[in-house]
């Protein structure tokens, strides 16, 4: 597949809690059917199970990603290149993984799993960093495409919120594409990630997130009547 297809789009990113009835093949496929019908020009999807279901609904690319939680390591966005293969398998362009700094389980490198990919899986890499050092070393190590996806979610990053606009800022200006991800929660807020020179911007719980928007709705009511 070719990035231009993503440039100035929106890409959904459908996923749901482990505990969610949403967290199932075919209701997940159905949500990355919808956005499809709608407009979108990507979906993100977690878990081969999902993306392989997802896969036989749409035709637009499919960023793929395995969350994983592993002893020993921070690192939990597809950690291993064994998990970028099945994720390869069931039928993503586009690989994510965690392109964050912090140390890889059992020894792999960025630099490995990236060339991995590439090399024996033929597939494209969206490096999830949280930093412009994360993103500087992600695309020297050949990434295809960089995201602001863990800015918030790491030791360095914890203290800020994302939107990480200064972080998008930055990698803009790197020679590779950047995309917006996390804290997006309207459209004029993915506007302005256009406008700030994102090449795509990926919108999850926002549009697919009915378990934390309930969630966030309630907790709002609770403490108004408190």
């Amino acid at each position: 597949m070719s990035i231009e297809t993503l440039r100035h789009g929106l890409i959904v990113s459908c996923q749901a809690p482990v505990d969610s009835p949403l967290h199932e093949p075919r209701v997940i496929a159905a949500i990355a059917q919808a956005a499809v019908n709608n407009g979108a020009i990507g979906v993100r999807i977690d878990t081969p199970a999902h993306i392989s279901a997802v896969r036989e609904q749409v035709k637009v690319p499919i960023i793929g990603l395995w969350k994983q939680v592993i002893a020993g390591t921070e690192v939990y966005i597809t950690p291993q290149f064994h998990h970028a293969s099945a994720v390869a398998k069931a039928g993503a362009d586009i690989i994510a993984i965690d392109a964050t700094t912090r140390n890889r389980p059992e020894g792999e490198t960025l630099n490995d799993i990236i060339a991995g990919i590439h090399q024996e899986l033929g597939k494209l890499v969206m490096a999830d960093v949280d930093t412009i050092e994360a993103a500087v070393l992600a695309t020297k190590a050949g990434a295809d495409i960089v995201g602001t996806t863990l800015f918030g979610y790491t030791a360095a990053t914890k203290h800020l919120a994302p939107p990480g606009w200064e972080l998008l800022k930055q990698m803009v200006e790197l020679d590779i594409p950047a995309i917006c991800e996390g804290g997006i929660s309207s459209p004029e807020m993915a506007r302005q990630a256009l406008d700030l020179g994102a090449y795509a911007v990926v919108v999850g719980t926002a549009i697919t997130g009915i378990d934390l928007q309930v969630k966030a709705y309630i907790r709002q009511l609770t403490y108004c009547d408190a």
